[in-house]
């Protein structure tokens, strides 16, 4: 059956006629009404220091959607592990797992922007090293074990709500980060779709003797359904554009290409590249069709400050006119 997925960031940018506090009311205002709709997740994402207020702490606004709902899996895709102390990360996610009853489900990334590094003093070439430690850490954190960390003696109560520990995957986009997520036996999250990285993972599980368990990325489209898409257009596309613009500029030269990657520089570049579809209903009900019964159909309401009132039209028309389809076409 066809997922579906809303995405959330809390970004208001300054020409965005809409605040932070209300775009963060209007996340777990629709988080809570998606559950009791029939959508099956959350995702939250994580960046610093940007001039739009994109989300910084993922993980308390997974305590808020998780106390607002029931149901939803929610997704911290990606947590950047280096810009964290691991231990009281670890305290923190078996809070957050309890409240949720192992709703949550953490990512475990490094991130990529220089700024981001310089701003918790985190030195950038040893991201991926970091990296690893913090994953052995959080680990043995998890076990609930008396241990010693850099001179620190740790020991993390209570135990995680989920057994043996609160939902952890390895992210990355290269064959090292496959090799690890396999060397810590944990589900592996590529960033893109590569056959030949995910082989390497299953087959680096196997010879660690571990269980391997894949979660593709998706297309990276996202999605919003209206019933006029070219008036849609004209309505959300300056709020996509600042989207894809963003994200663009992040981007340094270095860094392998993601799913969610935009080129486009111009609303009708990105109504050609289609990496941001506006669909009307008939349409968006097609595209989950040539998706698969595995494919999952990813929602971005607030997409670089959209207004609630638009946001809540995409979604609701989602609601009552894709998403019953949908059910009934996998029964």
């Amino acid at each position: 059956m066809t997922r579906t997925t809303l995405r959330f960031d809390v970004r208001a940018p300054e020409a965005a006629p809409v605040s932070t506090s209300e775009i963060v009311q209007a996340t777990l205002a629709m988080a809570s009404w998606a559950d009791t709709h029939g959508f099956d997740g959350v995702s939250l994402s994580e960046h610093h220091g940007a001039e739009d207020g994109y989300l910084p702490s993922p993980v308390p606004m997974a305590a808020a959607v998780a106390a607002r709902s029931k149901r939803l899996r929610i997704s911290l895709s990606a947590l950047l592990l280096p810009m964290y102390d691991p231990i009281k990360l670890a305290e923190d996610l078996i809070l957050v797992d309890h409240i949720s009853e192992g709703r949550v489900v953490t990512t475990a990334g490094t991130g990529y922007r220089l700024t981001e590094f310089e701003m918790f003093a985190v030195e950038h070439g040893q991201r991926f090293k970091i990296l690893e430690e913090y994953v052995g850490v959080l680990l043995r954190a998890f076990s609930g074990e008396a241990f010693e960390w850099r001179g620190r003696q740790v020991r993390v109560t209570p135990a995680s709500y989920t057994d043996p520990h609160p939902p952890l995957l390895m992210g990355g986009q290269s064959k090292t980060a496959a090799r690890r997520a396999a060397h810590f036996g944990l589900p592996y999250q590529p960033a893109n779709n590569d056959d030949e990285m995910n082989a390497l993972y299953i087959s680096e599980c196997e010879a660690n003797g571990h269980e391997p368990l894949l979660f593709p990325p998706g297309t990276g489209e996202m999605i919003w359904v209206a019933e006029d898409p070219e008036r849609a257009w004209s309505q959300l596309g300056p709020y996509l554009l600042h989207d894809a613009l963003t994200y663009a500029g992040w981007q340094p030269s270095w860094q392998q290409g993601s799913a969610m990657q935009s080129h486009a520089t111009t609303l009708a570049e990105m109504e050609a590249e289609g990496l941001y579809k506006i669909l009307t209903p008939d349409a968006c009900v097609d595209y989950a069709e040539g998706l698969g019964s595995h494919g999952n159909l990813l929602l971005y309401p607030f997409c670089g400050g959209i207004p609630p009132d638009l946001a809540w039209q995409a979604v609701e028309l989602f609601d009552a006119k894709v998403r019953p389809r949908l059910s009934a076409a996998a029964r």
